[in-house]
């Protein structure tokens, strides 16, 4: 009998990984500069990059990483459910 975890959904104007969100199984949802929704598992690729986010300056300093624009190019190669539909905010 498998166990059924919580999911939990966060919504952002930017791709962003934080030490507080590390294991609480979120899925994240930002819009980005061409008005496209993109949504990715932070456990997962946190997970996937965890050696290069431990190594930021910015993640030791403030305990997140952020990008304001899209998703960073070092994370462009995993599946990350991109939802790229147009967001209704862009009309």
């Amino acid at each position: 009998m498998s166990k059924l975890t919580k999911v939990e959904e966060l919504k952002t104007k930017r791709f962003v990984i934080r030490k507080s969100l590390i294991g609480k199984n979120t899925v994240i949802t930002f819009t980005n500069k061409k008005q496209e929704n993109v949504s990715y598992n932070h456990d997962e690729v946190y997970n996937t990059h965890k050696e290069r986010f431990e190594s930021m300056n910015c993640f030791q300093k403030y305990k997140s990483y952020t990008n304001s624009n899209a998703i960073p190019a070092f994370c462009r190669d995993l599946d990350l459910n991109a939802a790229h539909s147009k967001s209704k905010f862009a009309e």
